[in-house]
């Protein structure tokens, strides 16, 4: 149990720091920042969630906003990956791995 909340902050720690501004830098910049920053993009259709990017996508991992891990599937290798929700969550934070080792996550909502 103390693992999941761990797991959960570390998340949140993340995302967080991914979109926190910059101090010196105009919300317009950290706008630009936000926006450039993520080499994908997530889709939502329902419950099922497809991510497209202009790099190879190595590994997506998901947690529901109480930190239960969802899904993890390594060794994607390709510019899109789709995978259908399974639980009745509606927020769930996703880590996408890329190519080059960069990491990324987000927050997305389900219907």
């Amino acid at each position: 149990m103390l693992k999941n909340y761990l797991c959960a902050a570390m998340l949140l720690a993340s995302f967080l720091s991914l979109t926190a501004p910059v101090v010196g830098q105009s919300s317009e910049t950290t706008a630009k920042i936000a926006n450039t920053a993520k080499p994908f993009k997530i889709l939502t259709s329902g419950k099922k969630i497809t991510i497209q990017s202009k790099q190879n996508i190595s590994s997506v991992i998901v947690w529901t906003a109480g930190g239960h891990r969802v899904l993890e599937q390594k060794e994607i290798n390709a510019l899109s990956y789709s995978f259908n929700i399974t639980v009745p969550e509606k927020i769930f934070f996703i880590r996408v791995d890329m190519g080059d080792g960069k990491m990324y996550s987000q927050k997305v909502g389900v219907q």
